[in-house]
């Protein structure tokens, strides 16, 4: 007799030690659709890096959350976030890869596209450190607006050099930026805020130059960050300013952290509550302005939104498809069993279809000089992301339930996945202010309408399901009374039709027609793995496999 009481087997190996990108048939195909290619051999290395270190230092930095230190062995107050190793190797990994810059250093076309991939694979490692990365990027379009500070912040925002000290921007070679717009009071009606903002010297107002807030923010997203925007009230109305951490005069700016956040998911990312005590910051666009000039920041995160929850989507099919792989169940291989063909298939029918409509979008921004493009962005990015990120969650549960019990203990992958689900669908507006917001863009500019159902359109005749769906959709615009009502469901049916569109044109043949047979024609399940008869599951299933 020995001490051994069994012997493992029927068990997959991990899925690591692979290139998230080279293994991802999907990602490698709407790249080469939308014009990333260009970058191919960056991405590439990048995916390397996810699939390789990266994946262990998400495990490390959502083990090790971050800390929040008031004061200093002194008694002098330093708010300061303190971060695992792991999370600062993300960050550095990103950073100096470009991925929170990239469409702002190059003009070639293609350049969101392919930040967006890098983004995508990020994600798929820590979703948490993909906060301030997206804000980063995200900051520029509103700095732009005002010239005096782009001339001395943009150099910093778009340098691929990172440095996690707490020391004054400019002494540093590369910084990173926050947001903080929302109050207990308002949430997202952020019209509703009280924080005050005074100029400095009453002879100088306007963009660009100094004042002080005084008041709170319910939600500071990444407080470790070198400046954050910010908005707050002046005479002239709600205005937006960018907040640095230290004043000009090298001392620490008025910004009080409260306490992080402690949240369901997004574990590796420092979330907080401030409050700002005459904090120094500058006006960034003109003054009463502030939600547009904190708009153009929005639309970018918004559609890092859509990205991040079709990232969650790939790395759980991956999982799932991997695990399912390896695992024999009543003398097959679940591959082998139709009604596990079913599911995965769904699983990766989902997934395809989210990133798809998220590099079309990212395509249209790499297209803003065209008026079309521009239009359709503009309705597009708030439609993908309500449907996307409202998706993002079964689907993880989805694949869970594909591992089994293994699936659900804490070592592996899915139970983040799970927790990290949800965040994108409330960040940036939740899913009736993002209904409000295209019935809103439709309203002002009724162009827009004509411009997202021309890009509909334009898969006209490739399949009769897909024509007549089309032309039943028209019919959600007549009665107009009841439209906001009705809103979740026409911008679920716009954000179907996207799909629909740009798989038929450009996708793969099985995934596309998977779909339609299953969305467009069909009626989507409430659950996955309930795709109609005569679907390739076994092609679907080949497609989505992560090559190793």
């Amino acid at each position: 007799m020995t001490s051994e009481t069994h012997e493992v087997f029927n068990q997959p190996t991990p899925l690591e030690n692979y290139n998230a990108y080279e293994s991802d048939a999907a990602l490698k195909h709407w790249m080469t659709t939308f014009n990333g290619d260009f970058a191919k051999a960056d991405v590439s290395q990048y995916g390397h890096h996810v699939g390789h270190e990266l994946i262990e230092a998400g495990f490390l930095a959502n083990q090790n959350k971050p800390e929040f230190h008031s004061h200093d062995r002194f008694g002098n107050r330093i708010d300061v976030a303190k971060f695992h190793p792991a999370y600062h190797q993300l960050m550095r990994t990103a950073i100096e890869a470009g991925a929170h810059s990239l469409p702002w250093t190059t003009q070639k076309n293609g350049a969101h596209v392919a930040r967006a991939a890098m983004e995508y694979l990020h994600n798929q490692a820590d979703s948490g450190s993909g906060c301030p990365l997206t804000m980063t990027f995200a900051a520029v379009p509103a700095i732009k607006t005002t010239p005096s500070l782009a001339k001395d912040w943009l150099p910093k925002i778009t340098a691929r050099h990172y440095d996690e000290r707490n020391i004054p921007w400019f002494e540093k070679e590369g910084v990173t930026i926050g947001m903080a717009m929302t109050e207990k009071q308002g949430g997202s009606d952020v019209r509703a805020n009280t924080t005050k903002a005074m100029p400095i010297d009453t002879a100088k107002t306007g963009p660009g130059e100094a004042y002080e807030l005084v008041g709170h923010k319910w939600f500071c997203s990444a407080p470790m960050c070198d400046a954050f925007l910010v908005l707050a009230q002046t005479e002239k109305g709600l205005s937006c300013f960018l907040l640095p951490r230290w004043r000009p005069d090298g001392s620490k700016n008025q910004m009080i952290i409260q306490r992080l956040k402690n949240k369901l998911g997004n574990i590796s990312n420092a979330s907080s509550e401030v409050e700002f005590r005459g904090a120094y910051a500058q006006m960034v666009g003109d003054e009463g302005r502030g939600v547009p000039a904190i708009i153009e920041m929005v639309s970018m995160t918004r559609f890092d939104c859509m990205v991040g929850s079709s990232s969650l989507m790939r790395a759980a099919t991956a999982q799932a498809i991997h695990h399912t792989s390896g695992r024999s169940v009543f003398g097959k291989n679940l591959h082998e069993q139709v009604l596990m063909q079913n599911v995965l298939a769904d699983l990766a029918i989902e997934s395809e279809a989210a990133l798809a409509i998220s590099m079309r979008v990212g395509n249209a921004l790499d297209n803003m000089h065209d008026e079309q493009q521009n239009l359709f962005a503009r309705v597009a990015t708030a439609i993908g992301k309500y449907w996307i990120c409202k998706r993002a969650p079964n689907h993880a549960y989805e694949a869970m339930e594909c591992l089994g019990g293994v699936g659900y203990v804490e070592e592996n992958i899915m139970p983040r996945l799970y927790r990290e689900a949800p965040v994108n669908a409330i960040w940036e507006g939740s899913g009736n202010v993002q209904c409000l917001d295209v019935l809103r863009a439709m309203n002002k500019e009724p162009k827009v309408v004509e411009a997202y159902l021309t890009e509909l359109a334009s898969a006209q005749g490739l399949d009769k399901r897909f024509d007549t769906f089309l032309n039943g959709l028209k019919d959600e615009f007549v009665d107009l009374s009841t439209l906001e009502y009705r809103s979740r469901s026409v911008v679920e049916k716009l954000a179907l039709g996207l799909q629909a569109s740009v798989l038929l044109k450009d996708g793969d043949a099985h995934v596309a027609e998977g779909f339609v047979a299953s969305r467009i024609s069909g009626n989507l399940g409430l659950n996955y793995g309930t795709l109609p008869v005569g679907v390739n599951c076994k092609a679907i299933i080949e497609r989505a496999k992560p090559r190793l």
